[in-house]
C-alpha cells in the first residue's frame, strides 16, 4: 500500500473517530442530565430547545415502530449501508473519501445507539414561530453535512469537467 493511500486512510480514520466521539460525548452528556434530572427539556432561545426523544426509526424518526422484526431489519440495512460507505471511502479520492468518513462517523454513532439502547437519543429541537423541525442529534449533523459536501463536490466536478470539455 502506497504512502499516500495510507495517509488518506489515517486521516479518514481520525475524521471518523472525531465524528463518532463528539456524537458519543454529546449523547452521554444528555443522558447524564436525564439520569440526574429525570428529564431533558431545556429552553435555550426562541429557535433552539434541548428536548430528549428516543427514536426507534431511521433518519428523522421515519418508520418508527415497536415491531422488533422491522427494527432489526432496518438495523441490518444500516449495517450494510455502512459497509458500502466504508468501501467507497477507501476507494474514492481524498476529499470525497473524507466526506464519506464524516457520514460514516455519524452513522456509526447512531448505529451504536440502536444496538446499545435499542433506540437513538435525539435532542436538538430547532423551531421557528411554533414550527418545529424533526428533533435530531450531533450524528445527524455529521451525516447531513457529509451528504451536502458530497453533493456540492459532484456539482463542482461536473461543472469543472463540463468547462474542460468546452475548451
Amino acid at each position: 500500500m502506497g504512502n499516500e493511500k495510507l495517509n488518506k486512510l489515517l486521516i479518514g480514520f481520525i475524521i471518523l473517530v472525531f465524528c463518532f466521539g463528539l456524537d458519543r460525548l454529546s449523547k452521554i452528556y444528555i443522558l447524564n442530565i436525564l439520569n440526574n434530572e429525570g428529564q431533558v427539556d431545556f429552553y435555550i432561545n426562541q429557535f433552539l430547545n434541548i428536548y430528549l426523544v428516543w427514536n426507534t426509526g431511521i433518519g428523522f424518526g421515519l418508520f418508527s415502530s415497536e415491531n422488533t422484526t422491522s427494527y432489526n431489519l432496518f438495523t441490518l440495512i444500516i449495517v450494510l449501508i455502512n459497509l458500502v460507505i466504508l468501501y467507497f471511502a477507501i476507494n474514492e479520492t481524498k476529499l470525497k473519501s473524507y466526506f464519506l468518513m464524516i457520514i460514516l462517523g455519524g452513522s456509526l454513532g447512531n448505529l451504536f445507539d440502536r444496538l446499545y439502547y435499542r433506540a437513538v437519543p435525539d435532542f436538538i429541537d430547532l423551531n421557528y414561530s411554533g414550527y418545529h423541525w424533526f428533533i435530531f442529534n450531533v450524528a445527524d449533523i455529521f451525516i447531513t453535512f457529509g451528504i451536502i459536501c458530497l453533493i456540492l463536490s459532484e456539482f463542482i466536478n461536473y461543472k469543472y469537467k463540463d468547462d474542460k470539455n468546452k475548451l
